[in-house]
């Protein structure tokens, strides 16, 4: 520790300031005080700063941002023996430095709001430099002198915090610590600055670690959100929006917080809304109606402007934030009057769009404590609405399952005729014509599943998955002998015994032909490649491996396994597996991938 050397040089400097003010004293004896000085005072900073540190560290990330500001404000005051300590951050929206706490909490020592330009709060916060004020009554960038003198502080040192945002739309918030003193014409040391500037950073860090907990908070509710939807919809339920809407919010509304929402539709005549379902389930007034010239509705169904950022209100395409409803240019009385009376403070508005037509929009109030919607809040019930956005899709299907079950049933029927045929003529049966006829045969009961599927009627079954892998594989090839690819080359190994899984038959179809697709993707074009299944009991599990020339990137690995893949197929391959009781993992390994479904297995001869 080279720093902490006290050389010759410095010591003769210290006899000759001695000297001048007539200390006469050796070398040997200036050495031997500065050495004990050094030992004990050096040791008493550092333990100090030490320990502060470690105060504000330990400072629980679960407070709100000005609870954590103001205990690390209580700390600094009593270890600089200040007298008050402020914070105030920059709002970009307002142009203005606001307060965000302080200690002690009573204290006024400043004014709600002041500029950013030509103040100290403003100038640190600009540019990021600290701001010494030796004597608060001779700097004129300090305004309220009046209420520094009736507080009894002289002096003042202003350093700049930052807060982070960790959000692609949010910046930095920057703000200042302002630290006040009784000492008038106070000289501050550099070690105190340093430090102070020090014990700043620290703040940023708790902020940090708060910040990382809330995304973590938000991403396993997004996930929450994702697997309750899919259930739902997995088990042919909510097909129809309030049916939807009714079965998931009640179960959602202690994750996301919800207070009050509820679920309206729009006439098919599109000049009026109507409510179609609450939480909780009274005091919505389910079955009226309103007229779609209302600005609040008109805006949000037709996506009308102008957008942005309004005095009492958020417009945008995505959502309507009213955090003034009692100013609101968009509210009519009677909304505007229900809502005070409910002690509804403000209300976020989300539109649910079909092939980009408003089809159904809802509307979540906060009431009594809570003041309005964080930007994090409405992050998630956007989040939200898009996936009750999905029960939309599968809606609108049911308007032409009729048109698929028909052709789907008579398809069946002709080729069972077909097969009879082939089976009782007279002449020499071909191999392949037969294989032909038996896999149009089991694709046209699919195709009957899926149809029914749509309606909602899913039914569990045992099956043998070798026989599902095996189907699936051939018609994996042909498809790719179909689309004239020829460098491809498939090979299937097959457990000697029957592997009996439980499960939705075209579920698990499903995931084996996009895990196959996906493998038959990967294959290089220049090369080409292989692509082999295997499947193989393991304990009590039933094993698929579905293998692919090409090694998946750890990067690509990562974001799979986090849940953060982008491919829907993938995603959708996951949540129906998970619902069956299994799971899916990968492995890269030295140039391939493997993708490995893992099953219960039923014992079938017990049953």
């Amino acid at each position: 520790m080279d720093h902490l050397i006290i050389d010759q040089e410095l010591l003769e400097r210290i006899n000759s300031h001695w000297r001048e003010k007539g200390i006469n004293l050796s070398i040997e004896d200036i050495s031997t005080g500065v050495h004990l000085i050094k030992d004990e005072i050096l040791y008493r900073c550092v333990n100090g700063l030490v320990s502060q540190v470690e105060k504000i560290l330990a400072v629980d990330p679960s407070l709100a941002e000005r609870e954590i500001l103001e205990i690390v404000a209580n700390g600094i005051v009593d270890y600089f023996g200040a007298q008050v300590a402020s914070i105030r951050i920059y709002s970009p929206e307002r142009g203005e430095m606001f307060s965000f706490g302080s200690y002690p909490r009573n204290v006024e020592v400043y004014e709600d709001t002041i500029p950013v330009e030509n103040t100290i709060a403003g100038e640190v916060a600009k540019t990021g430099q600290t701001f010494l004020v030796p004597n608060i009554f001779k700097e004129d960038k300090y305004k309220n002198k009046e209420k520094a003198e009736k507080l009894g502080v002289h002096s003042m040192m202003a350093i700049p915090i930052s807060l982070p945002r960790f959000s692609i739309r949010d910046i930095d918030t920057k703000g200042v610590l302002q630290i006040y003193y009784e000492e008038e014409d106070k000289v501050f040391t550099p070690l105190e600055v340093e430090t102070a500037e020090l014990l700043a950073r620290r703040v940023s860090y708790v902020i940090a670690r708060k910040r990382i907990k809330e995304l973590q908070q938000f991403h396993l509710i997004k996930d929450k959100i994702m697997d309750h939807i899919f259930q739902k919809l997995a088990k042919g339920e909510g097909i129809k929006m309030r049916d939807l809407f009714e079965s998931i919010i009640p179960e959602l509304a202690d994750i996301m917080e919800i207070q009050r929402c509820a679920l309206f539709s729009v006439m098919k005549d599109r000049k009026q809304v109507v409510v179609e379902a609450g939480y909780p389930e009274t005091g919505h007034g389910i079955g009226h109606s309103r007229s779609m010239d209302e600005p609040y509705i008109n805006t949000l169904v037709y996506q009308v402007g102008p957008f942005g950022e309004f005095e009492n209100e958020k417009v945008y395409p995505s959502y309507i934030l009213i955090h003034n409803p009692k100013e609101s240019r968009l509210l009519p009385s009677d909304i505007k009057h229900f809502l005070e009376t409910q002690q509804i403070h403000s209300v976020l508005y989300i539109p649910l769009k079909v092939d980009e037509e408003v089809k159904y929009f809802l509307a979540f109030d906060a009431q009594a404590h809570h003041q309005r919607f964080t930007d994090e809040e409405i992050e998630i019930l956007t989040f939200f609405g898009k996936e009750l956005t999905k029960g939309l899709k599968l809606e609108k299907m049911g308007e032409i399952l009729h048109d698929l079950k028909n052709p789907a049933i008579a398809l069946a029927g002709f080729a069972k005729r077909i097969q009879k045929i082939v089976e009782e003529g007279d002449y020499p049966k071909d191999e392949k014509m037969v294989q032909a006829l038996d896999i149009i045969l089991k694709e046209s009961y699919r195709l009957q599943e899926l149809a029914f599927t749509l309606y909602g009627e899913r039914k569990e079954s045992i099956i043998d998955l070798n026989d599902v892998v095996k189907r699936r594989f051939l018609i994996c090839q042909e498809t790719i002998k179909e689309l004239k690819i020829d460098n491809i080359q498939f090979i299937q190994q097959e457990s000697e015994s029957p592997l009996w899984i439980r499960c939705v038959p075209i579920h698990i179809e499903r995931v084996i032909d996009n895990l196959l697709s996906n493998a038959c993707n990967a294959i290089p074009e220049e090369g080409g490649g292989v692509v082999s299944v295997h499947t193989y009991p393991k304990d009590l599990w039933a094993v698929v491996e579905i293998i692919n020339t090409g090694e998946i990137s750890d990067e690509e690995k990562n974001r799979y396994l986090k849940g953060e893949t982008s491919g829907r197929g993938l995603r959708i391959c996951t949540h129906l597996v998970k619902n069956m009781g299994g799971k899916i993992e990968v492995e890269p390994k030295e140039g391939q991938t493997t993708f490995r479904i893992i099953l219960p297995l039923i014992d079938y001869s017990s049953m």
